[in-house]
This record gives C-alpha cells, sequence and structure tokens, in this order.
C-alpha cells in the first residue's frame, strides 16, 4: 500500500505570502519521497487554485520564485492538487478558471471518507 499524505489548506490566507512556502515545500519533498501527496485547497486557500493569483504572490519579496513556481515544483515530483468544488460558487470561478496543476475537484465528503478509510496521513495549514 502506498504511504499516503493529504494536505489541507484551509486557514492559509493568499494575502499572508509567508504562509504559503511551507505547504508546497511540505507537498513537494514528500511527493519526492514517493508518498502520495494530495493537496487540498478549500476556503481562502482555494484562490490559490485560480489562474494568475499564485503567479502573483512571491513568498518574500525581491525574490523571483512565486507561489505558483512552489505549486509548480511540488507537482513535478507527482503532488497533485484539488479545488474544493464550494470555492468555485464563492469565488465566481468555473473549472475553466483553474491552473492546469489542479487535478479537478475533490468535496469534502470525498475527503473524509479517503480519510477515515485508508491509511493516510493529514497535515492541516
Amino acid at each position: 500500500m502506498p504511504r499516503k499524505l493529504l494536505i489541507v489548506l484551509v486557514n492559509t490566507d493568499p494575502r499572508n505570502p509567508e504562509e504559503l512556502g511551507a505547504p508546497f515545500y511540505h507537498a513537494a519533498v514528500a511527493a519526492a519521497m514517493d508518498y502520495q501527496v494530495d493537496v487540498i485547497c478549500a476556503a481562502t486557500a482555494g484562490k490559490l487554485m485560480r489562474k494568475g493569483v499564485a503567479e502573483a504572490i512571491r513568498i518574500k519579496r525581491g525574490h523571483t520564485k512565486t507561489v505558483y513556481d512552489w505549486i509548480r515544483d511540488a507537482h513535478g515530483h507527482g503532488a497533485r492538487f484539488w479545488a474544493c468544488p464550494a470555492n468555485l460558487d464563492l469565488f465566481d470561478m468555473t473549472e475553466d478558471d483553474l491552473i492546469p496543476e489542479c487535478g479537478g475537484l475533490m468535496g469534502t465528503s470525498t475527503m473524509l471518507e479517503s480519510i477515515m478509510s485508508d491509511d493516510w496521513r493529514v497535515l492541516t495549514y
């Protein structure tokens, strides 16, 4: 059975860029260690799945690497990204608005069933 890590971004706010490095770095490292990594972006963090949002945010002022670069790094190592379906309505988005690294939508019931029925480890930010 593969080792599984679920990262839930629910309290991480794109308006506070310094909060955004750790979850994506942890996703990249875990994926590079052959964990199955799923990252769910919900609540305000769901904005990061919209095209153009993460590209405009830098974790540290003056650095060239954007939050979108961090997402692409984690995705490149195998991390999968999911948007919360409620965010589409909340932020007036459609699935066409999602970044290419986003695999689609994962609702609460699917997330909870995975956590409760499989051997997942969960990190919440």
